[in-house]
């Protein structure tokens, strides 16, 4: 079955993203969800989900936001904490795990603020290198969210595009997280998903932490016009 290799498009993409320390961003904000986070929206991501919101950023990293150092990035968001009263802070809007470096050194400003640092992520390389998970787990105050492009296979390749077997490597993100004691959760897109899917994936988190089903969290389709036209040119509504 054809599909691209997202470890292979993260490398065709990280030098228009990652610039030695710095990452590129096109927005800081504050949103409600999680009760109220302070949000850095990132530019770049190694899917090419057909229910991505963020089109321009993932489609054309190469002229969209602008490189910003750990450190600019670590007081953007806290400052936005402390004004909105918010515990929490962010890495939104595409792929924050491309740029090893930069996310540690993020990780590192925000440690001792007392604020809970939420790690939204595919998973896909926490899966293809398990002592990525080993340098996050330094971090008591980090919580890892792995959103799962799929609920196997074959789904994750209807979703994305991608090589099918890429969807393994968002379980293993699980696996390595979970053994090098980092705290996470998985989230899936439930509208997308059938009953026995839903299922049947259920039953595999269970055989890798029986808290993993228990835990699963479901994100909700936004049919922005942009998302509506790729699904239904790919079939999916």
């Amino acid at each position: 079955m054809p599909g691209y290799d997202p470890l292979e498009l993260t490398e065709k993409i990280k030098d228009s993203v990652v610039r030695e320390l710095e990452r590129k961003y096109y927005r800081f904000r504050s949103t409600r969800f999680y009760g109220g986070i302070a949000t850095a929206d990132c530019v770049g991501c190694n899917l090419n989900c057909y229910y991505c919101w963020s089109e321009k950023p993932r489609k054309h990293p190469d002229k969209i936001g602008n490189f910003h150092p750990p450190k600019g990035v670590a007081n953007k968001l806290i400052k936005i904490a402390r004004e909105k009263d918010f515990t929490q802070v962010r890495i939104s809007g595409n792929e924050p795990t491309i740029g090893k470096k930069h996310l540690v050194e993020v990780l590192g400003e925000i440690q001792d603020t007392g604020l809970r640092f939420i790690l939204e992520t595919n998973g896909i390389l926490i899966g293809q290198d398990p002592q990525y998970a080993q340098e996050l787990a330094q971090f008591p105050n980090l919580h890892t969210r792995v959103s799962l492009k799929g609920c196997n296979p074959q789904h994750f390749h209807e979703l994305t595009g991608a090589n099918p077997q890429a969807f393994d490597l968002q379980l293993q993100a699980l696996e390595n997280l979970l053994e090098a004691e980092c705290e996470c959760h998985s989230t899936i897109m439930r509208d997308l998903a059938t009953p026995q899917q839903l299922h049947d994936l259920m039953k595999r988190l269970g055989g890798i932490d029986p808290n993993l089903p228990h835990s699963l969290d479901f994100e909700q389709l936004k049919l922005y016009p942009h998302v509506r036209k790729r699904l239904k040119k790919q079939g999916l509504i």
